[in-house]
């Protein structure tokens, strides 16, 4: 698919801001330069997610990938790195962020998130994304090592890109996922702010699916000529539509739609209007999908819903609804995915949004394997890079960590970052100003000096 650069005026501050607070690792010492292996991460607990628990074992990492688990010996020159009883676990995947399309979210120079129109799915984020903002360390140390970065405001804003959290060009950062977002037509009020009459709310609503359905029709005719085109005369170009040539593969099926929608009345609404349109629909948000979760389960659709730590969105619900909600979706047998959608840019939080889920889910039958499984296979086999991601067996991309207990435990420390066979430093700028204000020995003074 032809890429479409977003708005230079964004791209061109945001590059320059980032060159200020994220050096390239070249011209930075060698504790910030990733290093390659081969690795052998002995000594640990290895928590596979899909083939259960080795209680005591080693990990090898070759070119890339993980070739042993379990009862392994290093391999000649392999860099020993000793896990003393820590627990290796998958890398966590975000599956919903505006990572590296945001860096300061009150300078709107250092923000590309959205174009101008309504309906622009050639907008593509791995285009816009910075691979140097501050962002990436900070979120990795965590142990989230991959998210999925989504444009936003608009009918269908953009196409939204898997990335992982290491590389220096958007293109290293792939990590094999796009999907167009449609933000389905709210029928409801926009917020608790929204004073709006509730027959402007019913027209507005009205319009916005008419607009939908049309942009749908013209999309499938699109694709209908470019069949007959390359049938007939496949030499022939389309017109220049480039709206409708980011819809084609959405069309046809081979590229997924990720369907937006919060309220139970919209959800309903969005599978009714996915019926029959042979789509790879994908819902996100879905927070009162709790309401309707048998029908989703019905419509078989997977689901990525967060924030789980947000608020009701009713003032009659009950306040743990919010924190409950994936747990009644698994209950209702969804496939449920976690995500932070953080407007202030924390996304290394997604490991306590897991641990929330788990706290107020595990009556729910949600326990913590669920819970890992949210943030780690399930993201990885909805977005279909489960061959690479989301677990630790052999044959997969080294893209883990190591920690010294449960990663939902806020105490719990990461200790190592794998991702793509290469261990990613542990620095980030939280590390560094807790380094320099722990010391804060340059420019003390004894009281009394100089008087």
């Amino acid at each position: 698919m032809t890429r479409f650069v977003p708005r230079t005026a964004h791209l061109v501050p945001l590059a320059a801001l980032a060159a200020l607070v994220a050096l390239p690792a070249s011209a930075q010492g060698p504790q910030y330069r990733a290093r390659t292996g081969p690795f052998a991460l002995t000594d640990c607990r290895i928590e596979t997610v899909t083939r259960g628990v080795v209680e005591r074992g080693t990990v090898v990492i070759e070119d890339g990938q993980i070739t042993a688990v379990g009862a392994a010996t290093a391999p000649a020159g392999a860099t020993v790195v000793p896990c003393n009883g820590g627990t290796v676990y998958p890398g966590m995947i975000d599956a919903g962020t505006r990572l590296g399309l945001v860096e300061v979210g009150s300078v709107s120079e250092t923000q590309d998130t959205d174009e101008v129109g309504e309906v622009t799915p050639q907008m593509e984020a791995l285009t816009a994304i910075n691979p140097s903002t501050v962002h990436v360390p900070i979120t990795r140390v965590s142990g989230v090592t991959t998210t999925l970065s989504v444009p936003e405001s608009g009918l269908m804003p953009g196409t939204a890109a898997l990335v992982n959290l290491h590389g220096y060009t958007p293109e290293q950062m792939a990590a094999g996922f796009e999907g167009v977002v449609l933000n389905f037509p709210m029928s409801g009020r926009r917020g608790r702010f929204d004073r709006r009459e509730q027959e402007a709310i019913d027209k507005a609503a009205k319009e916005a699916l008419e607009t939908l359905d049309e942009v749908w029709e013209q999309a499938v005719l699109y694709a209908r000529i470019d069949s007959a085109r390359v049938a007939g005369t496949p030499d022939a170009e389309m017109a220049y539509q480039p709206e409708m040539a980011a819809l084609l593969p959405v069309v046809r099926g081979t590229m997924p739609l990720l369907v937006e929608a919060n309220s139970a009345t919209d959800i309903v609404k969005a599978i009714e209007w996915l019926d029959g349109k042979n789509v790879r629909a994908i819902l996100t948000g879905v927070a009162e999908g709790w309401r309707v979760a048998d029908t989703i389960a019905e419509a078989g659709l997977s689901v990525i819903t967060g924030p789980v730590t947000g608020l009701p969105t009713r003032e009659s619900d009950r306040y743990d609804r919010t924190y409950q909600n994936a747990a009644l979706l698994a209950q209702a047998g969804v496939t449920v995915a976690l995500r932070t959608d953080d407007r202030m840019q924390n996304y290394r939080n997604l490991p306590f949004h897991a641990g929330f889920a788990v706290a107020y889910g595990r009556d729910l039958g949600f326990d913590r394997q669920q819970a890992l499984e949210a943030v780690t296979i399930n993201p990885a086999r909805i977005f279909g890079v489960a061959d690479r991601l989301g677990s630790v067996e052999v044959g997969k991309s080294a893209t883990l960590f190591v920690a010294d207990g449960d990663p939902f435990e806020p105490a719990t420390q990461v200790t190592a970052v794998f991702i793509d066979g290469y261990q990613v430093p542990l620095i980030s700028r939280q590390t560094e100003l807790f380094d320099e204000y722990l010391r804060r020995e340059p420019g003390l003074t004894t009281v009394g000096e100089g008087e």
